[in-house]
């Protein structure tokens, strides 16, 4: 068992697997969520256990309430939960929205904004004093995307992550005198396999000369800014979203 637990939505890849290793690191027991790819769940946890922490892989669909049920009974055999790092999410190939389908934006709405709200439903029953919990963190993982809009290419996605920025403050003042607090980071262009999702593997090299910084950030550097938010060096920040986007400026 450990003291303190973390789920990480869509932890076998990207942004949720460089999370899912350093919260390891940092004494952490860690739920590896995933949807399809088990063998890259297994490796992040494989490697964790090679660094003598703890984890484990656990199917789920985070927009289906009882895949999310499956996923929060896992991290509770391992012990109490201390954070939630809603990170899973889906995006689709580049369209205009009179373009796209409905059932393309209601997947995405789906997975990306229910299965947030679903997570953290989960993790407030068991974290908030009202429930007798002992408190903890959410870490809601957003998109620059929700503050340019994704006019002419991911509209939809862009929304979804729109609707997160939205859940990070208004849970955040919901549970702030619960022991919960819930933050969120929003990462730019990130050099993760992410971008080959939306029929552009290539995004991130692509548009590096566009960043002030020249460079694409990486999926490390937004695990350390996470991390930062769940630790007590963050312990009067709630409500608040980090931007990860190399001085890349977004609309206030």
């Amino acid at each position: 068992m450990s003291d303190k637990v973390m789920v990480v939505t869509g932890g076998s890849r990207g942004i949720g697997a460089a999370t899912a290793r350093l919260a390891a690191k940092r004494g952490y027991g860690v739920v590896v969520n995933y949807l399809g790819n088990v063998a890259a769940a297994e490796a992040v946890c494989a490697d964790i256990h090679a660094h003598g922490g703890e984890a484990v892989a656990v199917r789920g669909d985070v927009g289906r309430e009882e895949d999310v049920e499956h996923i929060f009974r896992a991290a509770d055999r391992m012990g109490p939960l201390g954070a939630l790092i809603n990170n899973a999410g889906m995006i689709a190939p580049a369209s205009r929205l009179d373009a796209m389908e409905p059932g393309r934006m209601a997947e995405i709405l789906r997975v990306n904004t229910l299965g947030a709200l679903l997570c953290a439903a989960a993790a407030v029953r068991r974290m908030s004093s009202r429930h007798d919990g002992k408190g903890g963190g959410i870490v809601n993982v957003t998109s620059a995307a929700a503050k340019l809009g994704g006019a002419g290419s991911y509209l939809d996605y862009a929304a979804s992550k729109g609707a997160l920025d939205t859940i990070t403050v208004g849970l955040a003042l919901e549970v702030a005198g619960e022991g919960i607090r819930v933050n969120g980071v929003r990462p730019g262009i990130i050099d993760t396999e992410f971008h080959a999702q939306g029929g552009e593997p290539d995004r991130a090299q692509r548009l590096a000369a566009s960043i002030p910084m020249e460079r694409a950030g990486t999926a490390e550097e937004v695990a350390q800014v996470i991390l930062w938010l769940l630790s007590d060096e963050a312990s009067y920040v709630t409500g608040t979203t980090v931007s990860v986007t190399g001085g890349r400026a977004l609309f206030t």
